[in-house]
């Protein structure tokens, strides 16, 4: 039912729920509180000093209003409870003194001062609580009030008829509530132990509807009828004896992955996941190759243009075949000129940013496409690419490492190659955390590793000066750093607000060795490879999640050198303490996963991944597991034809897919 219908909304109080993305019953019931805050009256004799209490009284003197400047002021009167006069204080609620009579029973939540006497209540409700009581919060916008939203809930519950969607079976198995029940008890709590069945209820119907589309997706997927690529795979042999490395053994077990699914029926959906610096480029660099001994053309879809541009000048040292780069510095004549060869098959691999997912972007033959750091682009882009042929394969590759058990619920329709060993030569890159007043020590390091000829990365968490003192900017930390190195070392400035061309001369600088510092945002967070870049120190490290600080000290330790990574902060020394005792990105992430959530992991939510409500995937990986078996079993059994909710879902999949 849309909103207009429901009585007790008018104009205003839509466009104020609108605000809150709600526009219908159904986006208005399942909109739930983010937390509840608990009150359990007390006898005020019995309360601990200063302590967050919630007691019963009764109003005994008239309110007084002090007003101690202009919009602050605060309401003083006396109550008595359990035969005790006490004066209270409540701050800038003077629209409640003419509710406060006297001989009122009210509940008062705040602090007891026993020496003096004094209660300093955060909250009053008008109305006296016989037992405990749950007020639920939500988030708000606008001028809506919690009370007013929650009434509107409870309404709608009331006079809605609420469908349930969960299989009779599973709720019977697992003795679930109700969904009517449960939305009820999630708006209206009445006591502690039927909110948290009613919270599990929505955990588990939250994970299974996210299991039964990624179960359904994967089984229509094994059911594709790829073209059977054929591919020499002597001539793979031959490429990867010629290279100027060895392989590890998880890049060989990758490579004979995509291969395998390239010369099946099967469609090939797979996530290429490894640490930092592990060699993902090269295995997808390879499945490049292999796609094109079997006459078909390659899209490399990157999040950046200056990972596109080193992606290029790699693959064409490394590959003979015909590459094309495209991004938006491209010029028009080179752009017309690259998009007649393409669609006449005269360029084997596209290379570039957003700008390949344009609709005038066509091929002639294209059979795979790579999209490096897959998170970075909406599930609608990278469904665009792919859509430029025909049973394309699709390889993903994501540098934010995650522990299996995670990886095979949130990519459980891809199959997953793993790279964890490291190239031989390269050292585990050292981590040190200082706090600003240990500065020196950081400095000193950087200036050996300048005397050694070698480069440093600097990372700001901002571009330009902001209200926040305490957070550094670029032009700040170039400022300090000329006076720390009294003007004698070559210091740039890279940013996201720079014009490209203006990227390219600063990373190329870098790259040349002429500009020995670089002070960044974390535009450089992805694939930037400097193999003489030896140290990169971040300010503000408690600004950034340990997945994203990992991913920024990758940038470093490249090669056979001892490189070191310098953390400064004054905050969250037992989260960055993670760092500097483990070089390990599948552990870090899990820390990461356990700390931040599954969302806030790939530095953005995407529509559709992992939004969850009320569900975490840290905290719910054994409901979630559950689900996924729970969901393969429901697909199997075609029992899902006899929902209309499953039906409409997978009408919704078809449609994206």
């Amino acid at each position: 039912m849309e909103l207009n219908n429901i009585q007790g909304i008018g104009p205003k109080t839509k466009d104020n729920l609108n605000k809150l993305d709600i526009y219908n019953t159904n986006d208005l019931v399942n909109y739930y509180p983010y937390k509840y805050n608990i009150y359990n009256p007390i006898n005020i004799n019995n309360a601990p000093d200063n302590t967050t209490i919630t007691i019963i009284g009764i109003v005994e003197s008239i309110p007084r209003i002090v007003f101690i400047k202009r919009n602050f002021n605060y309401l003083t009167f006396r109550i008595l409870s359990n035969n005790n006069l006490i004066n209270v204080t409540i701050f800038n609620r003077s629209f409640m003194k003419q509710h406060l009579t006297v001989g009122k029973s009210i509940t008062l939540i705040g602090k007891y001062d026993v020496k003096t006497n004094k209660f300093t209540a955060s909250n009053i409700l008008l109305n006296a609580l016989t037992n405990t009581f749950i007020e639920p919060i939500y988030h708000i916008k606008g001028n809506i009030k919690n009370k007013q939203l929650n009434t509107i809930i409870l309404n709608v519950l009331n006079k809605e008829i609420i469908n349930n969607t969960l299989p009779n079976n599973i709720k019977e198995k697992y003795k679930l509530l109700n969904e009517i029940d449960g939305l009820k008890e999630i708006h209206n709590p009445t006591n502690i132990d039927k909110l948290k069945q009613a919270e599990i209820l929505f955990r588990y119907k939250e994970l299974f509807d996210f299991m039964f589309k990624i179960n359904y997706l994967k089984t229509k997927r094994t059911k594709d009828n790829n073209i059977i690529k054929k591919v020499d795979k002597d001539k793979i042999n031959e490429l990867i004896n010629k290279l100027p490395f060895e392989l590890t053994k998880d890049q060989l077990t990758s490579i004979n992955d995509i291969i395998e699914d390239m010369t099946t029926k099967k469609r090939m959906n797979r996530i290429l996941i490894g640490d930092v610096g592990s060699g993902k480029t090269i295995v997808s660099f390879i499945a490049i190759y292999a796609n094109y001994l079997a006459g078909y053309q390659s899209a490399l879809l990157s999040p950046t243009e200056i990972l596109a541009i080193q992606h290029y000048n790699n693959i064409i040292k490394t590959l003979d075949i015909k590459v094309a780069l495209l991004t938006s510095s491209t010029t028009k004549k080179e752009r017309t000129m690259i998009l007649n060869e393409l669609k006449e098959n005269r360029i084997d691999c596209i290379i570039g940013t957003h700008s390949i997912i344009n609709e005038e972007v066509e091929f002639k033959n294209l059979g795979l496409v790579i999209t490096d750091e897959q998170h970075r682009f909406g599930v609608n882009q990278r469904k665009n690419l792919q859509n430029k042929g025909n049973n394309v394969d699709v390889l993903y590759a994501s540098a934010t490492p995650i522990p299996r058990t995670y990886a095979l619920t949130i990519y459980g329709d891809m199959d997953i190659s793993e790279i964890k060993t490291k190239p031989s030569g390269r050292k585990d890159i050292i981590t040190k955390l200082y706090k600003e007043s240990d500065l020196k020590e950081a400095l000193s390091i950087m200036l050996d590793e300048i005397k050694q000829g070698h480069q440093i990365y600097v990372i700001s968490p901002l571009v330009e000066e902001n209200e926040d003192n305490e957070l550094y900017d670029v032009q700040q930390l170039k400022e300090k750093l000329n006076i720390a190195f009294n003007n004698k070392v070559s210091i740039d400035i890279l940013h996201g607000k720079l014009k490209n061309k203006e990227k390219e001369t600063i990373m190329n600088n870098f790259k040349e060795g002429i500009t020995k510092i670089l002070i960044s945002t974390t535009v450089i967070e992805v694939g930037v490879d400097v193999k003489n870049a030896t140290c990169i120190v971040i300010f503000n490290a408690e600004r950034f999640g340990l997945s994203t600080l990992h991913q920024l000290r990758g940038r470093v330790g490249r090669n056979e050198l001892t490189s070191y990574c310098l953390l400064i902060s004054n905050y969250e020394k037992e989260r960055l303490n993670v760092l500097t005792q483990s070089n390990d990105g599948f552990f870090i992430s899990e820390k990461d996963f356990e700390l931040r959530g599954s969302g806030d992991l790939f530095g953005t939510k995407q529509s559709g991944e992992m939004n969850f409500k009320v569900a975490s995937i840290p905290r719910d990986i054994k409901i979630l597991k559950q689900c996924n078996i729970d969901t393969k079993e429901f697909i199997e059994t075609k029992e899902y034809k006899n929902y209309e909710y499953y039906k409409n879902i997978i009408n919704q999949i078809e449609f994206i897919d």
